[in-house]
């Protein structure tokens, strides 16, 4: 399943503009907003939950939370990184209410493509390092996976996956830590049973 952006050409900008109009109760902005970050928001959302149709739930919810929450968007944070916590918790929320881990298809996989200029080699490549990446995390327990792809994938602090996971930052780290290792073990099979990754 292959997903374009909804619109290509808005920037920062034009994203604060719309976010201030629909935080003034303008409906058609706020339908733009969705439009503009949907893609972003459900690749989250996937990457979390590994399964298309909770990740669809997630981003409903998610959405929804944004809706009604709204008004009290300060501006502190951008408005994509306020999202992405409000994803995070929903996607976070689903998987506990839903107690087990969760399967998918490969060939049912995202795919975000935002490069359409680069080279079909190139493509093929990049796609095949994401299947094998993607099927590393599909093996990883829900509560190792929001942590490894909240930091280092959207680059979230400690601080503020601990706060949205509902965990302490030590507990964070030591994820993270266990998530990496899993990963590498994954990824690496060959180099770590011969010994030669030993870093953390």
């Amino acid at each position: 399943m292959t997903f374009a952006r909804a619109d290509e050409s808005l920037n920062m900008e034009d994203l604060t503009r719309l976010v201030l109009l629909a935080k003034a109760g303008d409906s058609e902005s706020f339908e733009d907003v969705v439009k503009a970050t949907y893609l972003d928001a459900y690749a989250l959302a996937y990457r979390l939950t590994q399964n298309i149709d909770d990740a669809c739930d997630v981003t409903q919810e998610a959405y929804f939370r944004v809706y009604k929450s709204l008004k009290n968007f300060r501006g502190d944070s951008s408005f994509s990184t306020w999202l992405y916590r409000i994803v995070a918790n929903c996607a976070s929320t689903h998987l506990t209410r839903k107690g087990k881990r969760r399967h998918y298809e490969l060939d049912e996989q995202l795919v975000v493509d935002r490069d359409d200029d680069s080279n079909p080699e190139e493509k093929t490549a990049n796609s095949f390092e994401w299947d094998r990446i993607a099927d590393a995390l599909a093996e990883l327990p829900p509560r190792l996976r929001a942590v490894v792809v909240l930091k280092d994938v959207y680059d979230f602090s400690h601080k503020a996956i601990a706060k949205e996971l509902g965990i302490t930052e030590a507990a964070t780290k030591v994820r993270l830590h266990r998530a990496r290792k899993k990963l590498r073990e994954v990824l690496f099979p060959l180099r770590i049973r011969g010994g030669d990754d030993k870093t953390v």
